[in-house]
């Protein structure tokens, strides 16, 4: 990147990304020194069958091994571990099928259906927020789905004890397409010009608050499209400014890997890493993934304020102070971070669909737009009410 070394980087900008220092990274091969207790590697991502090692998860000790062997991976490794037979009785993935079922035909019954991140309006059903509709609709199946002690180890394994767990089902048709490739949560969530409004450690910290996975209801071959990952894409620092670039998802076309999956296994990867799910080329195949999204319990704030109400305090003064000019842009901006909620989640998915983006306005990107666009005062309180009330769960 220019003349600069990787750690004087500030900001990743796009246009600096260099696609050769991408190449040379994904060009590795995992050390099966690494990954010891995998019972194979295929195409440098290690699988772990935990019809064998599920009895070591009770011992302390031999616990933290296998936990410290899979956060290696997902962070300097290949980014990516399969948990063969995560699920001994795949039994209790029946039961949650028909319930997540059920559910998709009411919302469909309801409101057509809900709005996905990337898939085409047809090709594939998500339920959001899977993980509070699974224990509404069926709290026995869902206190057997969550009862697992391999998906718990992996989960405190990258982000440690007291994470937050959320879920979306993802059942995707035959016919259906690929996604492309992309990055995920925190700042892939996020436009590329505001990912490039944040320094250069955050873009190292964000991939460490989230840890992304996946639970197969049913078989997965590869002609059923499971997700296509790039191997070791996750050390590329500046991979949340490149990879919306033509070059980057070119070279992520010419070297993805896929590894099938039995219903009960279970694959998690470090959310920096480049994936995409892949297409559902087969004739018959309904593909259900149970798409886990944890994030770490450090992600929240010390105290609990309410933001809409000094919103909606602040608002007619603000507007003055546009008017007037008594106030610059840049101040009024730093006003409003300062009272605003600043980021889209959480949310209630449902309600607040992500439109023309991967997130849903902001209360900050309201109140600017609210500014901008001479809102009244009264117009300004009920959008602001209107979005509570869409985030309420």
């Amino acid at each position: 990147m220019n003349d600069q070394t990787d750690t004087d980087i500030a900001y990743f900008v796009p246009d600096d990304c260099d696609l050769g220092a991408f190449r040379a990274l994904i060009d590795q091969t995992l050390d099966r020194a690494l990954v010891p207790r995998a019972s194979d590697v295929l195409h440098n991502i290690p699988v772990y069958d935990m019809g064998a090692l599920r009895p070591s998860l009770d011992d302390l000790r031999a616990r933290r091994d296998l936990m410290a062997e899979w956060a290696r991976v997902l962070m300097s490794g290949s980014g990516a571990v399969v948990l063969q037979g995560a699920y001994a009785d795949t039994s209790v993935l029946d039961h949650a099928t028909l319930a997540y079922e059920q559910i998709i035909a009411e919302e469909k019954l309801s409101d057509g259906g809900g709005a996905d991140h990337f898939a085409a309006a047809g090709s594939n059903d998500r339920i959001w927020n899977s993980l509070q509709k699974l224990c509404e609709a069926a709290p026995e199946v869902f206190l057997r789905y969550f009862a697992n002690p391999s998906i718990a180890a992996m989960c405190e394994a990258w982000l440690g004890p007291n994470y937050q767990m959320t879920a979306q089902i993802n059942l995707v048709y035959p016919g259906g397409a690929a996604q492309q490739a992309h990055r995920d949560y925190h700042l892939g969530f996020q436009t590329a010009e505001v990912s490039t409004d944040y320094p250069a450690h955050v873009h190292d910290l964000s991939p460490a608050l989230t840890l992304q996975g996946a639970v197969a209801h049913c078989d997965m071959p590869i002609e059923s499209g499971p997700t296509k990952l790039l191997p070791f894409s996750q050390a590329y620092r500046a991979g949340y400014a490149a990879w919306r670039r033509p070059d980057f998802r070119a070279l992520f076309e010419e070297r993805y890997v896929q590894v099938p999956l039995s219903k009960g296994d279970a694959i998690f990867f470090n959310p920096a890493l480049f994936h995409a799910a892949g297409a559902n080329t087969s004739a018959d195949i309904h593909r259900m993934a149970n798409l886990l999204q944890v994030s770490s319990a450090f992600g929240r704030a010390m105290e609990s304020v309410d933001r809409q109400k000094m919103c909606g305090l602040l608002f007619p003064h603000a507007m003055k102070a546009r008017q007037d000019g008594s106030l610059t842009q840049a101040e009024l901006t730093a006003a409003i971070a300062a009272s605003a909620e600043g980021y889209s989640f959480p949310t209630n998915l449902d309600l607040d669909p992500p439109k023309g983006g991967l997130a849903p306005e902001s209360q900050h990107a309201f109140f600017i737009r609210a500014l901008s666009e001479g809102l009244s005062e009264q117009a300004f309180v009920e959008g602001l009410a209107r979005m509570a009330g869409n985030q309420r769960a």
